[in-house]
């Protein structure tokens, strides 16, 4: 096992920013948690002291005698921003001096990096390729991102969790969130940094980088484990499969709903209720998609003459 080539990767100056996310990302969510947790205790606790809750805020730092009642941008936030501003601009100095970034050589068309990487927020885009042909990567995936992203006001009927952090009202929402962002997009660009060497081939932590290294992998599609030909029947097979998933996908997700007293979907509309059914299930399809494509070498489970997915 050669660790250097692991260290070799991760204070190269572009990979830095992206050592920096996991310990930011893991105190920020500790921090999260952390007051969330405090605020559930306060919930609990106002909610069996009926003379305790019509005089205290429902935040674990309510008004003392002493404080000022009104709080003014100038000083009070003017100078945390400032000082903010300060502080961001000695780190920025600090790491353009410490870290050596040159310009790279002009492009070559007949002499191509290995691997060609590009920057650290395409990399989950760059990484889904591997599984999704280049126009559902690239073109319909994102956008359901930006559209789900823009659908969560509209499908979230919970009133609760508005202005407060808080884990037992915001169960299920922060539950989505964690995996849709950390388990999906984060893990995504770590792979893509630290997982894919030469030719795109995967290395574990550890592996040396060869760029002599030759994995032959039959890669199938899943009709063809069912001796499948026809390409109108490869249709119909993929249309099934397809459809069958997101019908027992959504049968187990109500369950679950059911089971875990997640209430919130007794509140939404017949529509809102369908596309939170569609969005779940497209995110969860992305790591099974993975997990078909590198522990059983199959390609795609829909093949058409038009797309395959």
């Amino acid at each position: 096992m050669d660790w250097s080539q692991l260290w070799e990767i991760a204070s190269a100056p572009d990979n830095v920013p992206i050592v920096a996310i996991i310990p930011l990302l893991a105190f920020y969510l500790w921090l999260a948690f952390r007051q969330a947790r405090a605020n559930d205790r306060l919930i609990e606790q106002l909610a069996g002291d009926p003379a305790l809750a019509k005089t205290h805020h429902r935040k674990t730092w309510p008004f003392k005698p002493g404080w000022q009642k009104e709080i003014h941008v100038w000083p009070f936030l003017l100078r945390v921003e400032f000082l903010a501003a300060i502080i961001v601009t000695i780190i920025l100095m600090v790491w353009s001096i410490a870290l050596n970034a040159p310009l790279e050589e002009p492009a070559n068309p007949n002499l191509t990096m290995n691997p060609a990487k590009a920057p650290w927020y395409f990399l989950g885009l760059q990484e889904m390729l591997v599984y999704f042909d280049p126009w559902i990567a690239g073109v319909v995936m994102p956008t359901l991102i930006i559209i789900g992203l823009m659908a969560i006001p509209y499908i979230d009927p919970n009133p609760l969790g508005s202005g407060y952090y808080t884990l037992k009202q915001r169960r299920f929402a922060i539950a989505t969130f964690c995996f849709g962002f950390i388990v999906l997009w984060v893990s995504m660009i770590v792979i893509g940094t630290f997982i894919r060497g030469p030719g795109w081939m995967w290395f574990w932590p550890g592996q040396t980088w060869d760029h002599n290294k030759l994995i032959y992998e039959v890669n199938r599609d899943l009709p063809d484990l069912f001796n499948i030909t026809s390409t109108w029947a490869k249709v119909v097979f993929g249309a099934v499969v397809v459809g069958g998933y997101f019908a027992a996908g959504g049968a187990v997700i109500h369950h679950l709903f059911k089971r875990f007293h997640l209430k919130d979907y007794q509140r939404m509309s017949f529509l809102q209720y369908n596309t939170l059914m569609v969005l779940l299930l497209l995110m969860v399809s992305l790591p099974i998609k993975m997990a078909f494509r590198l522990l059983f070498h199959i390609k795609y489970v829909w093949v058409t003459p038009w797309f395959n997915v």
